[in-house]
Order: C-alpha cells, then sequence, then structure tokens
C-alpha cells in the first residue's frame, strides 16, 4: 500500500468523486491541499474574495450534479465565506467548504487567526466537521458530499487544522457512497390522485434543487393534461419549461397579484421539490387553507409552514417520471372550475409583457424584450439581490434546466462569481448576468478570475446611484427621510475594461440592442453600463 498526506488524499477523493473544479482563496493553512491540487485533473479556480469563492462554489452546486467546493483559509476567510454558506443552507444548496486551521496544539490559545468553526458554522450547515484523524481524510470527504446531496441539500463545512493535512496516511480513496433518490409509493400516488380528482382548483408550486431538463419536461406535459396551473417559487424560475401552457409564473418578491390571488384561491397545493415558505407565501399569510400535499425527499419538511395533508417522500425526478409513466393518472379534468387553468397561463403571458417605464436612462422593459429575442434558448441567467433582478425575473424565459442561479435568501453580490462558475461549467452556453450598482460592487472584481480562467459572460450594471430595495422601503415607512441609501458610483463600462474584458456604457433605449451585440462579439467577459431614473424602483404595467 502506498503513502500520501492527508492533504492530498483529501485531493484524491474529490477527484474520484467527479469533482472537475474547486474555488479558492489561498491560504498558509492548507498548504498541502493547495499542493494536492499541482497536477491534479481538478481545476483550482482561484478567486478574489472568499465571498466570491464561495459564491462560485454555490452556483455549481446550484447548476450540476455534485455540490460546489471552495476551499478558503482561517479566521477572516472563513468569515468571507460565511454569506455563501448562510445561502446554501436558506437556499437548500449542496455546497462543501473546506477552512484551513490552526495547529491542533494551537487551540484554545488566542492564536493567530483563532476562531470555533461550530459556533460559528454550526447553525448554519447541514454538518460541521474538523479533520482531527488523518487517516479519515477520504471517508470525511465522502461523507460531506453524500450528506450535502442527501434529503434537503445544503452546505457541510469541514476544518483542516494545518499540521493534520502533513500527516501521512495510506494512499486509499474509497468508494462513493451513493445517494438515495426516493421513488413515490404507489400508495401515495393513489392517495394524489384521489385528491386531484376531487379538486376544482389544483394548484402545483415546483421549487428545489434536483430538477433535470426531462423531469421539468414531464411534470408540466403532465399539468397540461390535467389543466393544472404550476407556479414556481421564488427564484426557482427554471425547474419547468416556461413554454409550456401550464406554466403560470412565480411566486414571491415580485409574483403577480394574479398568483397571489390564485394561491389564496386553491383548493388543492401540491408543492413538488420545495415547502410553503415564509417569501413563497407573502410572509405565511397566503395560500394557507387549501389542502396540502408536498413532495419532498426531505422527511422533516424544514421550512415548511401551515398545514400538511400527504407528505410524499421522494425526488422531483422521480416523481415526475412516475407521473410520466403513467403510475399517477387523472380524469378529473371535468372537474376543474371553468377557466382555471387557462386564465393563469392568459395572466402570465399579459404579466410578462412589458411596458415603457417612461423614466430616463435606458428602459429595462425593452432591453429585457432585446434579450428575449437575442438570448439563446439554453442560457445561464445570474443574478444578486435587490430591486434590479425584478426585472429578469419577470420578463425573461427558463427554457432548460439549470438556467438560473440567484440567491434565495435575498444574498447581494452573488451574481458575478455565479456568472463566472457558470461560464466554467458550461462553456457553451450563454451566461447573462443583470447586476444592480450595489450588487456588482461586491464581488464585481471577479471578473479578474473570469479573464484569468477563460470564462465569458455578459452583465448589465443597472445604474440606479442608490440602494433601491431599501430606499423603497424608506419612502414606505420614513417618507421624505432618505438616509443611508446613496451611492457613488464608477463609470462601470472603464472599469470592466480596466480588467481586460469589454465595457460600454448604454444611454439610450434604443442603443441597448446594438451595444448588447457587440458584447456578445467580443468574446470577452462584457459590461454594458445601464444608468437608470432612479424613481423606477420596479416594472411598470397596466395590469398585473
Amino acid at each position: 500500500m502506498s503513502t500520501t498526506t492527508a492533504g492530498h488524499l483529501i485531493v484524491g477523493q474529490l477527484e474520484r468523486a467527479g469533482v472537475k473544479r474547486v474555488y479558492t482563496v489561498p491560504g498558509e493553512s492548507f498548504l498541502d491541499v493547495l499542493d494536492g491540487l499541482h497536477g491534479s485533473p481538478i481545476q483550482n479556480v482561484v478567486a478574489r474574495q472568499e465571498g466570491g469563492a464561495g459564491f462560485m462554489a454555490l452556483a455549481e452546486g446550484r447548476l450540476t450534479e455534485l455540490p460546489g467546493v471552495a476551499m478558503v483559509t482561517r479566521g477572516p476567510g472563513a468569515a468571507n465565506a460565511f454569506i455563501a454558506i448562510h445561502t446554501a443552507y436558506q437556499d437548500a444548496t449542496p455546497l462543501i467548504l473546506f477552512v484551513g486551521l490552526i495547529p491542533v496544539a494551537d487551540r484554545g490559545r488566542e492564536s493567530f487567526q483563532e476562531f470555533d468553526i461550530n459556533a460559528w458554522f454550526g447553525s448554519t450547515a447541514k454538518k460541521v466537521v474538523t479533520l482531527d484523524d488523518a487517516a479519515s481524510a477520504a471517508r470525511v470527504v465522502d461523507d460531506a458530499i453524500f450528506t450535502a446531496l442527501s434529503g434537503r441539500p445544503g452546505p457541510v463545512v469541514i476544518g483542516l487544522p494545518e499540521d493534520v493535512l502533513v500527516h501521512v496516511v495510506e494512499n486509499a480513496t474509497v468508494e462513493p457512497r451513493k445517494v438515495a433518490r426516493p421513488e413515490p409509493a404507489a400508495a401515495d400516488l393513489n392517495e394524489l390522485n384521489r385528491k386531484l380528482t376531487a379538486a376544482r382548483k389544483p394548484l402545483v408550486v415546483v421549487g428545489g434543487e434536483g430538477w433535470t431538463q426531462e423531469s421539468g419536461e414531464q411534470l408540466a406535459a403532465w399539468a397540461s393534461r390535467h389543466s393544472i396551473p404550476v407556479v414556481a417559487d421564488f427564484r426557482a424560475y427554471d425547474a419547468v419549461p416556461h413554454r409550456s401552457d401550464a406554466y403560470a409564473g412565480f411566486l414571491g418578491y415580485g409574483r403577480s397579484d394574479a398568483n397571489a390571488q390564485r394561491l389564496d384561491d386553491a383548493d388543492l397545493i401540491v408543492f413538488v421539490g420545495c415547502v410553503r415558505g415564509d417569501v413563497l407565501s407573502d410572509g405565511y399569510k397566503r395560500g394557507l387553507d387549501a389542502e396540502t400535499v408536498v413532495v419532498n425527499a426531505d422527511a422533516n419538511l424544514l421550512g415548511h409552514f401551515g398545514r400538511v395533508d400527504q407528505h410524499m417522500v421522494a425526488d422531483v425526478t422521480a416523481f415526475a417520471n412516475a407521473l410520466a409513466t403513467g403510475n399517477a393518472t387523472t380524469n378529473a379534468t371535468g372537474n376543474r372550475e371553468e377557466g382555471w387553468f387557462a386564465s393563469a397561463r392568459a395572466d402570465h403571458l399579459n404579466f410578462s409583457t412589458p411596458a415603457p417605464d417612461g423614466g430616463i436612462g435606458v428602459d429595462l422593459g425593452v432591453a429585457m424584450e432585446v434579450l428575449k429575442k437575442e438570448m439563446a434558448d439554453d442560457a445561464v441567467l445570474t443574478f444578486g439581490a435587490g430591486n434590479h433582478a425584478l426585472w429578469p425575473a419577470r420578463y425573461l424565459d427558463h427554457n432548460s434546466a439549470n438556467s438560473l442561479a440567484a440567491p434565495r435568501n435575498g444574498a447581494m453580490g452573488m451574481g458575478i462569481p455565479a456568472a463566472v462558475a457558470a461560464s466554467l461549467a458550461y462553456p457553451g452556453r450563454q451566461v447573462i448576468s443583470v447586476a444592480g450598482d450595489g450588487c456588482f460592487m461586491m464581488n464585481g472584481q471577479e471578473i479578474a478570475t473570469a479573464m484569468g480562467y477563460g470564462a465569458a459572460f455578459i452583465v448589465l450594471v443597472v445604474d440606479n446611484g442608490i440602494f433601491a430595495t431599501i430606499r423603497e422601503h424608506q419612502e414606505a415607512h420614513y417618507p421624505d427621510r432618505p438616509s443611508g441609501t446613496h451611492m457613488t458610483n464608477p463609470d462601470f463600462a472603464a472599469l470592466a475594461r480596466s480588467y481586460g474584458g469589454f465595457g460600454e456604457r448604454v444611454d439610450r433605449t434604443e442603443d441597448f440592442a446594438a451595444a448588447f451585440r457587440r458584447a456578445v462579439d467580443s468574446g470577452l467577459p462584457a459590461l454594458l453600463h445601464l444608468p437608470q431614473d432612479p424613481t423606477t424602483r420596479s416594472p411598470k404595467t397596466s395590469t398585473n
């Protein structure tokens, strides 16, 4: 049996699991792991800040079948990466964070950059473990991947004491554990069928992780056959293809009034892959009275509020396949309330059609219409948090699986790192990021990472000079007293060019289409700087 170090064995286990990339900011606390990555087939993507590395890994976990992997150093590095762990936990996204730690003998002495990894991450990760036994390195990594993907997905944090990493151990990786994908039981499907047969106004809500092109199309086709509208949970807009006549838009922030009312009016709600959380239900206020079925692999239904009449412990892909193969059918379309299905689609089409905003600067509704025509059908969209995200959420279509990486917990700064990761994970797909000026400035430096690793994407920076979401709340609760919400911005186009990318300022709506094509043709990380009227806080429409 050959030997190696624990740090090198960690890399070997990641290789055996099929991990293609890790996102890092280097630190002296995990040098042996970095050395293991030297010559490894795993690409080490070096980010410019740990928050960026964490968000890149989170996007990788959102868009691919394996958890994203980030590696950072102790103390300050772990603190910067914390935002990604919180996001992954609330978003239920698989992520693994390796954190270099001080030597074992230095613990409890307030050593340089010492911190308590369990106290920091224990309340916002599925599992926190410290590698004190070097011989367990492969097993700990395999268990982390399994835990991150199982049940309700989420983040796992692994502490790596720097002295343990260099211990010599047997060079033996372990067979990766297979994650169970529970299938719905026949009795559960029969019970669901009885509920659907009795329902006059059923509604399906889709969300969560694990959707594939096939499962999204299967569920949408089944819903269409049986006249059941399908709405998406907040920022799970890519679960089912929008081209389906069953797709009726989304719930959560920026949702239509029609869908909010539809949630209240439904007599049966079937949650598939998601739960009735606060954002979806407008703060635990809507959709509370309907008979409720939850199809979710999480046995604990973490985050679900209100009644549960049936919990089907099943994977979304297995459930969708059961629907497609005829194991769950209903002939209850004749029982549907007249207009229930058709009106849902009509309301969505009306809501997703832009109206001119009439403000100064670039009209974002028009810009979104240009994107709908110009962007590829399998384009990946990324954004962070803020009012700027209301436009792409409302107006852009998702017809391909794994085409959206955006934080469901409202974390700013994810858009640019997510675009980097999306471009590296899917080099053949177009990647577009929509960023607010405040959101962009939190991790915009990761354009440098994109330049270094050949990632290419187009980012639209919406520049209104304010933290618009917070200003909106101020105007509602403290009228005429703006405080702490003004920003002084750089020349964003020049900033992009300084990194070696493409940058152009677009001041007029009519110039946007040509500028977007120039950005695409550049083949570089490209940025379009879009000044916007600061009084335009959300999309305009005559009816919603």
